[in-house]
């Protein structure tokens, strides 16, 4: 019960950023935007529709057609963050913060709306829109969420071309990519996770060390060398970036001729790290 009020605020907050990032950065500086947000300001600059209410129908066509693609928990905290959102946007529509430079505004439009998204993303919920499309590629096909609203949202963004003009679609272009940049940041964190593969003589000694010294598993694999047809046992060890220091002075201290190859992964599930059921 207290996860799922948490995860409310979240959304509430991440809605209200993403509302500041509409009106009082992009709507004032012509900028356009991805998905039905994109669509919703294509209204605004040609009929002066409300972007609360334009928003708010639009998605909730959206969500009556796209639900069945979302587990139970994520259709609630997607129609959260669209009532959300809508709210938001209506009640910040007159909200004004004076910039004569555009630039800045598209990097603060940026920023807000990465944040905002970012934390609905983060509890489990969706924008609706173009994010339920994310959420299916992400679902069936394992895409990373960020950039497939990117490559959705660019679709509507070119579209606005008509609207807004070659220079504002360029900034609006810019903005989309802070904006994924910052999402990204928001949904993974700063903890980014490294695998270490490792191929040493003292393979045994490197292991002990890791074990006793870091409290960390390590994994043997079987290999072969193709020149040399040796066997070899191989060190999988997967690790969070702070103990990255630690790790190299044990192989420096114990094989200074060992074979490391270090990786960054994206998402570790299993004991010391995340429950692959959360």
């Amino acid at each position: 019960m207290k996860k799922k009020a948490i995860d409310m605020v979240m959304i509430m907050i991440g809605a209200f950023f993403f509302a500041l990032a509409v009106n009082l950065f992009a709507i004032p500086n012509d900028l356009g935007e991805g998905g039905v947000t994109g669509i919703t300001l294509i209204l605004y600059y040609v009929f002066q529709w409300s972007p609360g209410i334009t928003n708010f129908v639009l998605n909730g066509i959206l969500l009556m057609i796209g639900y069945r693609f979302l587990d139970k928990k994520t259709t609630v905290y997607t129609i959260i963050a669209v009532v959300a959102n809508s709210f938001f946007l209506h009640v910040t529509e007159d909200w004004v913060i004076p910039a004569d430079e555009v630039i800045i505004s598209t990097i603060f439009a940026g920023m807000f709306a990465g944040v905002g998204i970012g934390m609905i993303i983060r509890v489990g919920g969706t924008t609706a829109g173009s994010a339920i499309l994310a959420r299916i590629a992400n679902k069936y096909f394992d895409w990373n969420i960020s950039y497939a609203l990117l490559m959705i949202d660019l679709v509507v963004v070119f579209s606005s071309y008509f609207i807004i003009g070659a220079e504002k679609l360029m900034f609006t272009i810019v903005m989309l990519y802070i904006a994924t940049k910052v999402m990204d940041f928001i949904i993974e964190g700063l903890n980014t996770k490294k695998a270490i593969t490792i191929i040493s003589e003292h393979k045994h000694e490197i292991a002990a060390q890791v074990n006793t010294l870091m409290d960390r598993g390590v994994t043997i694999l079987s290999g072969r060398g193709h020149y040399t047809g040796n066997s070899k046992e191989i060190l999988y060890i997967v690790i969070n970036k702070q103990e990255l220091s630690m790790l190299k002075k044990i192989i420096k201290s114990t094989d200074k001729k060992a074979f490391v190859i270090i990786h960054d992964v994206r998402d570790v599930f299993g004991e010391g790290f995340v429950d692959i059921s959360k």
